[in-house]
């Protein structure tokens, strides 16, 4: 058998030597299987053809280059196929085909009794794009169903098991053990993608033959399991059984702690038969198909429990050994108890006489390890005594009472400081698009007032019987559920409030900068409409709380009328930008920028003397306001050139008359940079830059016979702007 029989195979990255590929008559994959004896495949049900006589068996996974490929048979009287019951809960799909001829011995596996719940597992099938064979990973996150399924999460979401892997074993990561059986994979109308397998102790309970082929402890310790005379009705306490099945059913209560008392032949066959039908292995088929022969609520489903232990008489690390086993953890040399604590499995168990060990409280110590990484747990004493107490200090009341303390001072938090934020931001901008959060902290409030009267409370017994329980106390799982969403709510709440207060605030900003242009551009005068739209505006981001979105539109209808205020006088006022004597006198005045008239219009981008003015890059008085410019009467381009007749400050200046730079020989030759007849000839003399009529043509840098080279320049005869020069007539 591979790996002495049961054990991983040699490579986790090899094909499994048990792995089956299954077709049909008609030669078509039908799905998996999993080689258990030399003439023995498992695999399910609905993969055999019933009418057909033979089927094939291929084995991928054999030593050499072929594919051996062995007629089967189906064993008929190991045949169990799907069934729903009436809630339409699957049930069975398990079938075992003969071999014609066997195959070797190393080549099977032995299925694994394992504790299923959250391992990491893997699953080799054939599906349709992957007929040669390929690896699935999941995790096994729970049961489902009452024949004790077992759901599997896909590890991504191509690898969901699809048509061809129907029968394939699946392996533990860690251990390579078999540990069940894939049944189907499926995607539910939400887009959520599903696999399932049948465990290994739910197909021995459909396939009992299969026994002897089956390696682990059972789950359930001997004297725990249900015998003849349990089934008698005056031995059901009814009240008992509803509530361990309703823990057993996983009812949100981590511990419980009951008293069974030696004589007391009603509890203790209840208690028996809780454990036995809540074990897949051991359940009975008449309580999985037709649970209405029994009283409401006193049957748990399959799978309820991972390991039920007989404590009396045995040590706590005996215990340990028995947990960590069931749990498949590795290094036996290492102490049981540190593999635990080291693994952080989490199990549903129920331990059985705790007062009776050798050591009780070395065991509570083991149970505590647990309880604190998650695992469930049903204890069962044999009397009321200091054990007793003992144990629902440390397994029940004082865990309680500390999440307890936890959760009251996280609603404080919530409903204090998150509240404070909240309120703040409240004050300061109006909710837009928030559902309001009034009743959330209502609720929190009053889950805390709850808490605080019942922070005293002490714990006491249940009807009488010695069982632990909480009484009437709050519940905790359900505050920690509100805990959580108002939480959230409020978060995500000062996180919008935030976003709008810095809306608010970007929004101040833009305001103050639109004022101080348009200020600056009046120069001293009065528009009594553009101030009132800037009161407006300013008045509205004042408010407390800022309604944001009218503050918004308010700062939107002032900067556009700012701006459309530029096209008629600059895009500030009537001496901007553009000015009508100089750079800022109206950015579409005068005779611009732009055509004869303008770039935008009548007036031009820059003003009649403005930016491109009459002979000139900067107006014929100034860069930036003719007779009153920014550059003063020569200007930063005067005369005839970019830097004009006097050159940006005096003489023969950067543009000067006769050349780019100053005097005669300045740094763009004869010209000038836009003089002249060139923008660029020469490097350092003669006739421009570069040639002819220049860039800036005849008598400026956008003059009058081109943009781009005047009569034989860059650019067409007129220029940029048409008429005289790069921005128009005179501009």
């Amino acid at each position: 058998m591979a790996a002495g029989g049961g054990g991983p195979a040699v490579s986790p990255m090899a094909t499994p030597s048990w792995a089956v590929r299954i077709r049909g008559a008609d030669g078509e994959i039908a799905g998996a299987g999993i080689l258990l004896t030399p003439q023995w495949v498992l695999t399910c049900a609905h993969v055999v053809d019933r009418t057909a006589d033979v089927m094939t068996a291929e084995f991928v996974g054999a030593v050499g280059h072929g594919v051996p490929a062995v007629p089967a048979r189906l064993e008929r009287d190991a045949y169990v196929p799907e069934t729903l019951d009436a809630d339409g809960d699957p049930s069975g799909d398990v079938a075992l085909l003969r071999l014609e001829r066997p195959r070797p011995a190393e080549e099977t596996v032995r299925l694994h009794r394992l504790s299923a719940p959250n391992r990491e597992v893997r699953m080799y099938g054939f599906p349709y794009e992957h007929n040669g064979g390929i690896w699935f990973r999941a995790t096994a996150v729970g049961v489902c169903g009452r024949d004790g399924q077992v759901q599997l999460i896909p590890a991504s979401p191509g690898e969901l098991a699809s048509p061809g892997c129907s029968g394939a074993g699946v392996a533990d990561s860690d251990t390579g053990e078999v540990i069940g059986m894939v049944l189907s994979g499926q995607e539910d109308r939400h887009g959520n993608r599903f696999s399932f397998m049948s465990p290994v102790e739910t197909i021995v309970r459909h396939l009992p033959r299969l026994d002897p082929v089956t390696t682990g402890p059972s789950a359930v310790d001997p004297q725990l399991r249900s015998t003849a005379d349990d089934i008698l009705p005056e031995l059901l306490d009814r009240p008992f059984a509803q509530r361990l099945a309703a823990w057993l059913r996983d009812d949100g209560s981590q511990v419980k702690i009951s008293v069974v008392r030696h004589g007391d032949a009603a509890r203790e066959a209840t208690l028996r038969r809780a454990i036995t039908l809540a074990d897949r292995e051991l359940r009975t088929p008449v309580s999985v198909d037709r649970a209405s022969l029994d009283p409401p609520g006193t049957v748990p489903s399959a799978g309820g429990h991972d390991l039920a232990v007989y404590a009396e008489g045995r040590t706590s690390a005996g215990i340990a050994e028995r947990i960590a086993e069931r749990l498949g953890l590795p290094h036996p040399e290492e102490a049981p108890l540190e593999r635990i604590r080291a693994a952080r499995a989490i199990l549903n168990l129920v331990v059985v006489g705790v007062d009776e060990a050798v050591d009780p409280l070395g065991v509570l110590d083991l149970l505590d390890v647990l309880r604190a990484d998650g695992s469930r747990l049903l204890l069962v004493l044999r009397t009321a005594g200091d054990c007793h107490r003992r144990a629902r200090e440390q397994l029940l009341t004082g865990p309680e009472r500390g999440r307890r303390a936890r959760l009251v001072e996280r609603l404080k938090e919530i409903t204090g400081p998150l509240a404070e934020d909240l309120r703040e931001r409240l004050a300061a901008v109006a909710p837009q698009g928030l559902r309001p959060l009034d009743s959330d902290l209502v609720a929190a409030h009053a889950a805390l007032a709850d808490l605080l009267r019942a922070a005293d409370a002490a714990d006491h017994d249940g009807e009488g019987q010695g069982e632990a329980l909480l009484g009437p106390g709050p519940d905790l799982a359900r505050y920690e559920r509100l805990a959580d969403r108002v939480e959230g709510r409020l978060t995500a709440g000062v996180a919008a409030l935030d976003r709008l207060r810095d809306r608010r605030d970007e929004l101040a900003g833009r305001l103050r900068s639109y004022q101080v242009m348009h200020q600056h551009s009046l120069r001293g005068e009065e528009d009594p409409a553009v101030d009132g739209l800037y009161l407006r505006a300013h008045t509205l981001l004042r408010a407390r709380p800022c309604d944001v979105r009218a503050a918004e539109a308010a700062v939107d209808a002032y900067t556009r009328r700012v701006d459309g205020h530029a096209g008629a006088t600059g895009p500030v006022a009537r001496d901007g930008h553009g000015a009508r004597d100089g750079h800022e006198d109206g950015y579409g005045s005068g005779d611009g920028r732009g055509a004869r008239d303008g770039d935008s219009g009548e007036d031009g981008r820059g003003a009649r003397d403005a930016y491109g003015a009459r002979d000139v890059h900067g107006a014929r008085d100034g860069h930036g306001r003719g007779d009153d410019g920014r550059g003063a009467r020569p200007g930063h381009g005067t005369g005839d050139g970019r830097g004009g007749g006097d050159g940006q400050r005096a003489g023969d200046g950067y543009g000067a008359r006769d050349g780019h730079g100053p005097g005669d020989d300045g740094r763009g030759a004869r010209p000038g940079h836009g003089t002249g007849d060139g923008h660029e000839t020469g490097d350092g003399g003669g006739d421009g830059q570069r040639a002819g009529d220049g860039y800036g043509a005849q008598d400026i840098h956008g003059a009058q016979d081109g943009h781009g080279r005047g009569d034989d320049g860059r650019g067409a005869r007129p220029g940029h702007g048409t008429g005289d020069g790069r921005g128009a007539g005179d501009g």
